[in-house]
């Protein structure tokens, strides 16, 4: 049986890092989802998106690992965004009350030129 992963690619655009992210968010995957964001912050990207486009499942696991990104990205030239969602991960963040706390965007793009 193989384990259970999660692909993440990473690349900087406009002064951006970008996290493309494909498969479940749950307590196996959030662990890395994790790493790969404190990565990007240590090494001095102080703007994260993160591009959901391949997310079907988003776990209280990750979501721990977003709310812990955006108290990490609370100053004033900061920026973390989430975009891409698919309609069952927005869901998910709706019902927990998380589309007031982040933002969320329909493209890289959107979430680009907002900042």
């Amino acid at each position: 049986m193989r384990g259970i992963v999660v692909e993440i690619s990473t690349r900087n655009q406009e002064g951006s890092l970008i996290l493309s992210i494909a498969g479940r968010i749950d307590t196996a995957t959030a662990p890395a989802l994790e790493q790969a964001i404190n990565t990007g912050i240590a090494g001095g990207s102080r703007r994260l998106l993160l591009n959901f486009s391949g997310v079907p499942y988003i776990s209280s696991g990750g979501l721990r690992v977003l709310l812990a990104t955006a108290k990490k990205l609370k100053g004033a030239d900061d920026r973390f965004s989430l975009c891409c969602l698919s309609p069952e991960v927005l869901k998910i963040l709706r019902l927990a009350g998380f589309t007031t706390i982040f933002s969320i965007h329909s493209s890289e793009g959107e979430a680009l030129a907002g900042w």
